[in-house]
Parts: C-alpha cells; sequence; structure tokens
C-alpha cells in the first residue's frame, strides 16, 4: 500500500518536529505496557518496543537520542504504574521522569547500532548490545529504593509456557533479555536489506533457543501435594473496618472445617494488632486452627516489638496453631516506596500531603524465614517461605527461600487501595513468576484483590478469586523435589549482559583511539574495525 504524497509529506514534517517526537516518544515508551494484566496483550511484548526503536534510530543526534530515551522510559514507566496515581498524583509525573532517566543511555546506545546504513555486521551487534543494555536498566531500577522490579518486561510472559521454561533457566532477566532481541530483530527488518538478513536469522536462533529451553531444560519432579487454603474477605470500608474484617476472616475460615487442610492463609493485614500483646484475638484463631485442622498464617499490621527488640509498626507474617502462636514469625524486608515508607523523610515528608503516601515508615525485618508447620508425630511436616506484598516481585527473595528448603512459597498481599486498577492481576501474575523460577509451588493470598496459586511451573492451579469476591478457596497444590538452574547457577544473564556491554564500551573506546591516531573519524577503515571487533564506522543520516 502505498502512502499518498501528501501524507508522506505530514509524517516527514512531525518526525523531523522536536515536539511531536517528544510526544511519540512518550507513547511508544508506553506501548509495551499493555502486554501485562490486565490487558493481558502478552504477544505485544514482541514487537512493541519496535515503534520506540525505529523512532529513536531516526533521531538524527545522540543528544536527540537520549532525550527520545528518557521520554519513551518516562511513558513506560507511568503506563506500568499508571495504578499508583490516585496515591500519588501529581508526584507520579516526577517519580516516572526520573526514573526515565535510566533509559537516556539506552536511547544513545540504540542510536549508536541503529543509526544510518546498518551493516550486517552491525545488525547481529545490534542483537546482542541493545538487549543487554535494557536489562542493566532493569537491574538498576530492581533496587528497592527505585521502585522495585515491577513492570519488568519478560514479567509479561507469566502465562506462556515456554517462557517460563526460559525463567526457570534465567529466571525474568533472560526471558527479558529474549524479548528485546526479538524486538531488536523485528526492528532490524525496517532498515537495509543486509540487517533484514541478520534480523531473520536473529528470530530463527531465538525461536530455536526458546523451544531447547522449553523441551530440555530439567525441572523438578512433583512429589505430593499440598492442601492449602486461601480466606480473602474483600473489601470493609467504614467505622471498625479492621475489626469487622477480622470478623469476617474467622468467619470464613471457620467454614473451611473438615477439608483436610495443611493450611490456611490469610491475606497482608489481615490483623490490625500485635497477638503477643492480644492474648483474647490470639485464642480465637488457635481455635479455628482446632477447628480446621491445620495452622493459620495471618499477616499483622501493627505496633510491635520484635526479637531484637525494636518498637514500631511491622508487617509480620505470623503463624497460630491449635495452642496459640508457634514462634514462627517473619517481618517484611522490604518496603514499598512511599507506600509503607518516604524515602529521605525530611526531605520528601511533603508528598504525604497529595496522596495516601505513609504517614509514618514502617519498620524492616532482617531475616527470610522458612516456617515448618507440624508434621506426623510432632516432626517437621511442611516447609513454606512466606513474603509479603511488595517481596513477590523481587527474584532474589523467593530463590533464597528455595535454597534454604521451602517447599511452599506464599505471598500474603493486599491491593484494597487499587482495587479497580490493573495493579491486583499484574500483581498475582508474579507468582507464576516465582514458581517457574524456583521450581516450586506459589500461593498469593490477598486481603482483597486477586488470590490464586500456582504449580511448580508456573501453571495456575484451580481458579482464582477475583477482586469482587469474599470467601475462600482450597488449592490441591503439587510439590516438587529438585532444583532448576535458576535456582543453581544465580542471575547469569544480568552478569552476562554486564559482561557483554563492558567489552562492547571497550571496543568502542579502541576505536575512539584509533580514530584519535588517525587524524578523525574518516580514519577507521574496514580492517581497522574488524581489528578490534566491532563494525565499520557508517556514515551519519
Amino acid at each position: 500500500m502505498r502512502i499518498p504524497a501528501g501524507r508522506s509529506g505530514q509524517w516527514s514534517r512531525v518526525l523531523r518536529s522536536g515536539r511531536w517526537r517528544g510526544c511519540l516518544a512518550v507513547l511508544a515508551g508506553a506501548l509495551p505496557a499493555l502486554a501485562f494484566p490486565a490487558p493481558s496483550l502478552w504477544w505485544l511484548a514482541w514487537v512493541g518496543l519496535v515503534p520506540w526503536l525505529l523512532l529513536i534510530r531516526t533521531a538524527g543526534t545522540g543528544r536527540r537520542a537520549a532525550l527520545e530515551g528518557w521520554l519513551g522510559g518516562t511513558g513506560y514507566m507511568l503506563a506500568v504504574h499508571n495504578w499508583l496515581m490516585p496515591s500519588l498524583h501529581v508526584f507520579i509525573l516526577i517519580l516516572a521522569a526520573l526514573l526515565g532517566l535510566l533509559w537516556a543511555p539506552w536511547g544513545l546506545l540504540v542510536f549508536r547500532m541503529l543509526d544510518g546504513r546498518v551493516s550486517a555486521a552491525a545488525a547481529a551487534l545490534a542483537v546482542v548490545v541493545v538487549p543487554c543494555g535494557w536489562l542493566m536498566i532493569e537491574l538498576a531500577r530492581s533496587w528497592e529504593a527505585l521502585g522495585g522490579p515491577w513492570g519488568l518486561l519478560g514479567a509479561s510472559q507469566w502465562q506462556v509456557a515456554p517462557a517460563l521454561r526460559v525463567a526457570s533457566v534465567g529466571g525474568v532477566w533472560l526471558v527479558s533479555l529474549v524479548v528485546v532481541a526479538v524486538n531488536t530483530a523485528v526492528a532490524l527488518l525496517f532498515v537495509t536489506a543486509a540487517a533484514r538478513t541478520v534480523a531473520v536469522v536473529g528470530i530463527v536462533v531465538c525461536a530455536l533457543a526458546v523451544g531447547a529451553m522449553a523441551s530440555w531444560a530439567p525441572q523438578p519432579e512433583e512429589s505430593g501435594v499440598a492442601r492449602i487454603a486461601v480466606v480473602q474477605p474483600g473489601v470493609v470500608t467504614g467505622a471498625h473496618s479492621v475489626e469487622r474484617r477480622l470478623a469476617l476472616s474467622e468467619r470464613l475460615t471457620g467454614s473451611l472445617a473438615g477439608r483436610d487442610l495443611d493450611l490456611v492463609v490469610w491475606g497482608e493485614s489481615s490483623v490490625g494488632v500485635d497477638l503477643d500483646r492480644h492474648p483474647d484475638i490470639t485464642a480465637r484463631i488457635a481455635a479455628l486452627s482446632r477447628r480446621v485442622g491445620a495452622d493459620v498464617l495471618v499477616n499483622m499490621d501493627a505496633r510491635q516489638t520484635d526479637r531484637s527488640g525494636r518498637t514500631g509498626i511491622f508487617k509480620a507474617a505470623v503463624l497460630v496453631g491449635p495452642d496459640g502462636l508457634t514462634g514462627e514469625r517473619y517481618d517484611k524486608m522490604r518496603l514499598v516506596p512511599f507506600g509503607e515508607y518516604i524515602p529521605a523523610r525530611s526531605v520528601l515528608g511533603w508528598v504525604t500531603s497529595l496522596g495516601q503516601a505513609a504517614g509514618q515508615d514502617r519498620l524492616r525485618g532482617t531475616r527470610q524465614v522458612i516456617m515448618s508447620l507440624p508434621g506426623a508425630e510432632g516432626e517437621h511436616g511442611l516447609r513454606i517461605g512466606p513474603l509479603v506484598c511488595f517481596e513477590s516481585a523481587f527474584p532474589d527473595m523467593s530463590r533464597r527461600l528455595t535454597q534454604d528448603g521451602a517447599q511452599v512459597l506464599i505471598a500474603q498481599s493486599s491491593t484494597s487501595t487499587f482495587q479497580h486498577s490493573w495493579a491486583p492481576e499484574q500483581h498475582a501474575s508474579l507468582g507464576a513468576l516465582r514458581a517457574a523460577e524456583n521450581g516450586r509451588p506459589m500461593v498469593h493470598a490477598t486481603l482483597t484483590g486477586v488470590s490464586t496459586a500456582y504449580g511448580p511451573q508456573g501453571a495456575r492451579v484451580g481458579a482464582p478469586l477475583g477482586t469482587e469476591t469474599s470467601g475462600t478457596a482450597v488449592y490441591d497444590v503439587p510439590l516438587a523435589t529438585g532444583t532448576t538452574l535458576y535456582v543453581r547457577l544465580g542471575d547469569w544473564p544480568v552478569q552476562g549482559a554486564a559482561a557483554v556491554l563492558a567489552l562492547f564500551c571497550a571496543v568502542e573506546a579502541a576505536r575512539a583511539l584509533l580514530r584519535r591516531d588517525r587524524g578523525g573519524p574518516a580514519g577507521v577503515t574496514d580492517e581497522t574495525a574488524a581489528a578490534v571487533g566491532g563494525p565499520a564506522e557508517r556514515p551519519g543520516p
């Protein structure tokens, strides 16, 4: 289909206009967010970066490319965190713009790789280097203080079985790497004839690699079943909501009697008092444990004193058995910035006046915990690894629990503030990635939101409880023995990507020195470029 000359001229003017290009960069950066729940257009992740890549290619200058990388990153951050807008209001724009700066160097990298007449060698290098640059951004923004690993591109593939097998080899990092490599190859199809040949080869290689991992990656073997119930009271508002929610949770738990359960899980902040100081409430939950024949994992959000003597507000997962508190307790370690604490509160404390930011900082736990349920004749039974809410986004935490012997990963969450946004479904989907990465089932139990369970390979077990549900669900969760390559090898894709970028930068530095020695940028020949391991210099646009 031929574009009319007049319309072609209009597009040409748009692409030359800095203002329009800026708007297009923001929209192009936001596009991949549609691959995540709730839209769940997972296939879009494999081509969603292409418009952004092609836009940066035509930037004309490195400065403009860096700017469009920044604007696209801002759009991406706004899109994947859109559910925070009611809480942070205008401050979300500032946060997105600051985090978007991480994509400025990536924009410069993309421009360097795709600018001008791209040779076959340059195209092959781009398919490797551009994804490595993206992975470094994901690693940097996964730091808790920068918001944590929410919206990692690979996490959009949570319901794609071959992608989950890739995650078992290299975690969500390897999935992101493959997804961006395919996007880069697809973008090269629109560049030059030489690049198109490499692009087709790159896409085929990625498909074969995914197929090989899906077929041959070692997987843990199933070894029994654990029967775990989740209790989701739903949204409870108004006066005395904490007490009424607790009463509803008790009533729902009581309905589980006679179901032959191994564990009952309540959501995050399901108990609003310190059970050590309220033996009456502890006794009520213990009575429920006796009634259903299983321990109850609750979550306290209250002023407490931890084992080290610190007093403050903790989010604590606590196990209650038929005789009361079992002594098993885990204090949440990684807190939600602005939601549970204000970074540099003395400087940024004013944020609390704009939305629902934390009025008082929560305290952090100091170590992860494996909890053991009672087994036959007093022996230790099922070993569970608790995580609280936001922590299910961190691959390293579930990996550590698996290494420490967890048979089931448990995430306690609550998304009542974001009940009608994309957040509940996106949060629940992270359980599939964590299960596949570790070869361990994961149960995601929410106070409100989406409660669900996943088997050791990331496949959903049973039907989830939706955001409008107040009720219970019982999941027959398959257990597994053995470990995945990701558990054994760790974050090797990140380390490999860092090594590739370091080598690339070293080669670029060597080329710059050679150009200077030869008296200018025109002094690099094909032979010289080959000698330092890079493509010959391409003419600018």
